[in-house]
């Protein structure tokens, strides 16, 4: 990369830890320079690794680093493990089952059974008398001293966390800050939740569940980053840790504390942060992402030059998560995948994964079941002799990889080994490229219009295909694809957001206590802002309102301005978005303001894409050839150093571009060329 980092300057640094490596990209803005940093992660102890790859930047003095940016699954992977600390629910009487009711859904939607365990089982559900009416009015007063014995009965139970969660708290949170501070009086720590602080938005079961989510995290997440803080100070650093949000901003390592089921998506939403100001600089705004590591494939949609966002995702069924996030689908496909062939002869791929310990079979560390690695292996289209990035190993077994390959998929398929690496190949493919409709076609977007941009470490390995599956025309290989999240956390601006139920019809919308409530909201997001202790080059500011129309249970988001801020402005914007989605208004019905939506951005230092510029003039040497078995037969591709190409460069398939974070396979029919940023742009030959 470009000349070393001056240990003596500040350093910005980007953190992606995942589940085989840790990811570290390296920004020095005064010198102009950066660099990446790539080591083994520590299954269950990702501090570990986090630790190891602060080590290595600036040779190892921690005092040089100004900015640490960190994209963490800590969270993520702690709902999905259900390994989250006991905790418990202090709620208004008749509503201790909201939780498990949920929105009377099932897991299997046409199944005649299914299975839910809710993450606070029911005799850690406690009621206490109280009682909002939908419009606000206090009903029932909180009865404090059933609140007190409540959490000390949680606390007998040896509970962590705790989350005070009251219905139409949105429309009046009074007894519900009431109880909640009467829970402090007794609660030995700071993990209690008050339902209304995360979530002040109409709806029991997406409020309930977010806010007793984020209870369950925080002793997790908040304990994770507590010993990261220490450590690092420890190591002399004095600047600040920043966490990246599900939303692809950034917050202060406190608020991650208080929040952190708001990083819920947090490392795969700096990936496609990455992707979209990589995408913006090379020409293309309009671009589908795929991120695929060792054990899933994570795919998102960029148009216009922005990540879609969602008001709401599923970690898994029934675990609902409401905040805004990047729409990120994700599916058990990465390299570790498991291949199997089923009951009844079908051959699966995923979402069972070998991870990263004990790996592939290649890997040589015990696992004897094959995966996608070992068949991109196998099938050359991975040199075996070329060490992992990282140091994680020095070789590949290849032999390993036939031998799993040959016992659990070609024996029970009838075919050879090449032939059933192909397969499982294939298989992994096609679930892929599901994955990329799902977020482009079933949303109203035609691939044919997009480019495709695939990162993490195995991503490049899959990109002509998935330019084939689904149809795209272009497909643009980062500089770094294996670390491209944690250059995300690099990129992304700071941003909180804020939301408020409204529910008024927009015929008596009172307009000087909508723009009281955008100012309160306002000034809070600043104070979280400033509380970070980061440098902003501008602040702006996102107004939106979620409207329908009176009998309608769907709302479209309507965005606003401060100078739009009347009953005129809001209908004329209102009718132009619905517009936009439904072809049509519908005159006559009343218009109602369900929630107010605020986000407040504070502009971080952009960095300049022309440092990942290549810095070679001269068309290298190839490295040699290798044989690569595709479309069932084998072909000589050439191999080339990829970061050695100059811009400009051309090169046609079949060919392997190696680097230390990921390999490129080029298909026979594809060419590709290097940008001026890097970037590798691979088009589809005419035939």
């Amino acid at each position: 990369m470009n000349a070393a980092i001056n240990a003596a300057a500040p350093l910005v640094v980007g953190v992606d830890v995942g589940g085989t490596f840790t990811d570290l990209f390296v920004l020095d803005e005064a010198a102009g320079a950066a660099r990446i940093v790539k080591v083994p992660s520590t299954r269950g102890e990702e501090a570990r690794g986090f630790m190891n790859g602060i080590e290595h930047v600036g040779d190892g003095n921690a005092r040089a680093i100004a900015t640490i940016v960190h994209g963490t699954t800590v969270g993520t992977n702690a709902l999905l493990e259900r390994k989250v600390a006991r905790t418990g629910i202090i709620t208004t009487a008749g509503f201790r089952d909201v939780l498990e009711m949920r929105r009377r859904d099932r897991p299997a939607t046409w199944g005649l059974r299914g299975d839910f365990e809710p993450v606070v089982p029911r005799n850690l559900r406690l009621e206490v008398n109280e009682r909002v009416l939908a419009d606000g009015t206090v009903h029932t007063e909180v009865d404090l001293e059933q609140v007190k014995a409540a959490a000390q009965a949680l606390l007998d139970a040896d509970c962590e966390a705790v989350c005070v969660f009251f219905v139409n708290a949105y429309a009046n949170a009074v007894n519900e800050q009431r109880a909640v501070a009467a829970v402090r009086t007794l609660w030995p720590n700071g993990n209690v939740t008050a339902a209304t602080e995360v979530l002040p938005e109409i709806r029991e079961f997406e409020r309930c569940s977010t806010a007793t989510l984020n209870a369950a995290l925080q002793p997790v997440v908040g304990g994770y980053l507590g010993r990261l803080e220490r450590d690092l100070k420890a190591q002399g650093f004095g600047g600040e840790l920043l966490v990246v949000q599900s939303n692809g901003g950034i917050m202060s390592r406190q608020t991650a504390s208080d929040v952190p089921v708001r990083t819920a998506l947090s490392g795969p939403a700096a990936g496609v942060i990455a992707c979209a100001a990589i995408a913006r600089a090379a020409g293309f705004p309009n671009v589908v992402t795929g991120d695929m590591g060792g054990t899933s494939f994570d795919v998102s949609l960029v148009a216009g030059g922005e990540a879609s966002l969602s008001a709401q995702t599923s970690i898994e069924f029934g675990m609902v998560v409401r905040s805004p996030m990047i729409q990120i689908e994700t599916i058990g496909a990465g390299g570790g995948s498991i291949a199997s062939v089923d009951a009844g002869g079908l051959l699966q791929v995923g979402p069972e994964s070998a991870g990263s310990i004990p790996g592939p079979a290649c890997y040589g560390r015990g696992n004897t079941r094959p995966t996608v690695t070992d068949a991109n292996v196998l099938l050359g289209r991975i040199a075996a002799d070329r060490p992992l990035g990282g140091g994680l190993l020095a070789k590949l077994d290849s032999e390993r990889a036939a031998e799993a390959i040959r016992t659990h998929v070609a024996a029970p398929l009838g075919l050879d080994v090449h032939a059933a690496a192909e397969a499982i190949l294939t298989v992994a493919n096609a679930r892929m490229a599901g994955a990329i409709r799902l977020v482009s076609i079933e949303r109203g977007h035609d691939p044919r219009q997009f480019a495709y941009m695939p990162f993490g470490g195995g991503g490049a390995l899959h990109v002509c295909a998935m330019m084939r599956e689904v149809g795209t025309t272009t497909g643009i290989v980062p500089r770094y694809p294996g670390v491209t999240s944690a250059l995300g956390c690099v990129i992304a601006d700071m941003r909180h957001d804020g939301v408020q139920t409204l529910n008024q019809p927009l015929a008596a919308l009172d307009v000087d206590d909508l723009n009281a409530r955008v100012e309160a909201m306002a000034q809070a997001c600043q104070q979280r802002l400033d509380s970070a202790g980061a440098r902003f080059e501008a602040v702006r500011e996102s107004i939106e309102l979620d409207m329908l129309y009176v009998g309608q249970s769907h709302t479209v988001r309507v965005p606003v301005t401060r100078d739009t801020l009347d009953r005129a402005g809001i209908a004329r914007a209102f009718e132009t978005i619905y517009r936009e989605a439904f072809g049509r208004a519908l005159d006559g019905i009343p218009v109602r303001i369900l929630n107010l939506r605020y986000a407040r951005i504070g502009v971080r230092p952009k960095f300049d894409l022309a440092l990942l510029a290549p810095q070679a003039e001269d068309m290298p040497a190839p490295l040699g050839t290798q044989q690569v078995y595709h479309a069932g037969q084998w072909w000589e591709a050439t191999r080339y150093e990829r970061l050695a190409l100059p811009a400009d460069a051309a090169v046609s398939g079949p060919a392997i571009l190696e680097q230390s974070d990921t390999t490129i396979w080029l298909e026979p029919g594809f060419s590709a060329r290097v940008d001026a940023l890097g970037n590798l742009l691979i088009t589809r030959e005419a035939i």
